[in-house]
């Protein structure tokens, strides 16, 4: 079933139908309404919701009613902010579109940059769903199955239609889904495997700063494991599969053994990072190289990757000729 806006009933010319398809329904209000009237500032869009300017099937309904197939949704005149700093710039979204390294009849999947959010919010206008929606403007439905933090780059994946999120989001859940990940650690990491098992909490505050921290009695558990890649002389190289998603969970994980992502500002080494800086690193070296999981809708096994961006690359040719002295 495809959703089509329905004729404009006794309301103003402005105001407009959405009937709610197949492929929408179990939606929640909120979100369905973030994702059709792209633009609208957030806070105006539950406005709306809590003065009963948008309506299902007649009525009012609250943020969180999950939308059913066939109902019919009153889309009120919502004003879209006019300035152009509010408008992805036509070279972003082309060069999003050049960094699509899968894609099926239900899934997309992009090498995301470091210092691109995954999602606009918090004062970022843009972010990879936004700018990926208006570049491909010839998918009606188009949503994030995962998350990666802004310095974080690789693998993002996204679900074209909604029953392969849900698939997504289930297999997720069950730790059906693969993760694997590359960063780059302060200091010489021990050989072989190295499993981290520590609860983490969010929300706690050092100087005004939101971080995560390790929290035995009142955290999430929280599970990565570290294998040894390739030894430097100040860092290694280590391959990072992660058994849950918390947030920063790699970053929490690797400073907690000792060995911070090289990068990292947050919970990193500075004085190492200055190092790396001088060595033409101006970014957090953590990628998230690749996702493995079973297909939605087939029975195979469906492994995407995602190249080391350049600076990355580089980076590791200049350790792997430095001398023992080349740094500190």
């Amino acid at each position: 079933m495809t959703a089509k806006p329905l004729k404009n009933r006794k309301d103003s010319p402005s105001v407009s139908y959405h009937r709610v398809s197949d492929e929408e329904a179990g939606q929640r209000l909120d979100n369905f309404l973030l994702r059709v009237m792209k633009g609208v500032p957030k806070t105006r869009i539950y406005r709306a919701i809590r003065r009963g300017e948008v309506r299902v099937d007649g009525g009012r309904a609250a943020a969180s009613r999950k939308l059913g197939a066939g109902e019919a949704v009153r889309l009120p005149p919502l004003r879209r902010p006019e300035t152009e700093a509010l408008r992805s710039p036509d070279a972003a979204r082309k060069a999003i579109l050049g960094r699509i390294i899968f894609e099926d009849e239900r899934l997309l999947a992009i090498n995301k940059p470091s210092g691109m959010a995954a999602h606009g919010g918090s004062g970022v206008s843009f972010g990879a769903i936004e700018l990926m929606r208006q570049a491909r403007p010839d998918l009606a439905y188009l949503e994030l199955v995962h998350r990666l933090d802004r310095e974080t780059s690789g693998c993002l994946l996204f679900a074209k239609r909604r029953s392969a999120l849900r698939s997504m989001h289930e297999r997720l859940r069950e730790n059906a889904v693969e993760k694997c990940y590359l960063a780059l650690l302060a200091g010489r990491l021990d050989t072989g495997e190295r499993r981290v098992d520590a609860a983490l909490v969010t929300n706690l505050r050092r100087g005004g700063e939101r971080m995560v921290g390790v929290d035995p009695d009142n955290g999430k558990r929280s599970v990565s494991t570290f294998r040894s890649v390739q030894a430097y002389p100040a860092a290694t190289l280590a391959e990072v599969r992660i058994e849950t998603g918390r947030t920063h969970q790699i970053r929490v994980h690797a400073a907690h053994i000792g060995h911070p992502v090289v990068g990292d500002e947050k919970y990193g080494n500075r004085a190492l990072n200055r190092d790396f800086r001088r060595l033409g690193l101006k970014r957090m070296f953590l990628h998230a190289q690749s996702l493995s999981f079973e297909r939605p809708g087939g029975g195979e096994t469906l492994c995407i990757s995602a190249p080391l961006q350049s600076q990355l690359r580089e980076l590791l040719d200049r350790l792997e000729a430095a001398d023992s002295g080349g740094l500190r």
